[in-house]
């Protein structure tokens, strides 16, 4: 009788806590919905936004965004597991400087990314120099897009990751050693496959992050249509040129569905993949 009682209580507590924290709650979804609302609706409205959809301009912005950001997660998955799995499970001298080196390209100015990309690889650099007297020009091509969108993304899938591999209780490991398993065949059969929900979210964020890429890809990789001018880019342009709102707006439209598209499947499939363990 008490006991029931007191969980009453404490559910009534619950509730008016719930009623307390619902109005901010609300408002803020209402700030995040409204301008992305009007936005869709100014797009429904204006007959030169499907035109504008067309027009090579976007098509060749959209093309080099996709084959950008998916080369950039690519090699964030490379280099990204690993570095992962070593802060997750690892503790060595300079544990805490690398956590440090990892997340700092997530609170960096992007401008900030840009600019040290360039004085490092730019032309005047000692690497950039030694690598344009090969043939090799980093600054100002679609190598230094991906170069700055795998800077300000990669770390957002490090952490992502390293969160799930730290969630992962090490019995499941040590039993699949005692059975004779390498260490190697263990962490592909044991270990990503219960990080794969971080994996796919860390993923979805790298990738979304890479595509939004604006600030490092203009100072590092320039402007050029065709060459280096992303998505982001293309709706600065769009701005002072012709194409003016409608292209803008278009090329947003086309920004949004992809990043809803891309967190509703994340959401369906960490969801599925909860279900069945």
């Amino acid at each position: 009788m008490a006991a029931s009682r007191a969980g009453g209580r404490g559910s009534q507590r619950v509730w008016s806590l719930g009623a307390l924290f619902a109005s901010p709650a609300l408002l803020f979804a209402a700030f995040v919905v409204v301008p992305l609302l009007a936005l869709a609706l100014r797009g429904w409205q204006d007959g030169q936004v499907a035109d504008r959809l067309t027009s090579s301009f976007v098509l060749h912005a959209l093309q080099l965004s996709f084959v950008t950001s998916t080369l950039s997660l690519a090699i964030a998955l490379v280099f990204g597991i690993p570095a992962a799995y070593l802060l997750a499970r690892a503790r060595f001298p300079g544990y805490r400087l690398l956590t440090i080196i990892v997340e700092l390209p997530m609170v960096l100015p992007p401008t900030v990314a840009g600019v040290a990309l360039l004085v490092a690889f730019g032309r005047r650099s000692f690497i950039g120099s030694t690598l344009d007297e090969a043939g090799i020009s980093l600054a100002f091509s679609t190598t230094a897009v991906v170069l700055a969108q795998l800077f300000v993304s990669a770390p957002f899938l490090v952490r992502s990751l390293q969160a799930g591999f730290e969630a992962i209780d090490p019995t499941f490991e040590d039993v699949s050693r005692t059975l004779g398993i390498s260490e190697l065949r263990t962490f592909f059969r044991v270990t990503l496959p219960l990080a794969r929900p971080a994996l796919l979210s860390g993923a979805v964020l790298c990738w979304t992050r890479a595509l939004s890429e604006l600030g490092a890809t203009l100072i590092f990789a320039g402007n050029f249509e065709g060459r280096t001018q992303t998505m982001p880019l293309a709706i600065i342009t769009a701005f002072e040129s012709n194409a003016g709102l409608s292209g803008a707006i278009a090329l947003s439209l086309v920004l949004l569905v992809v990043a809803l598209v891309l967190l509703v499947a994340a959401r369906f499939v960490t969801r599925g993949h909860r279900g069945a363990l």
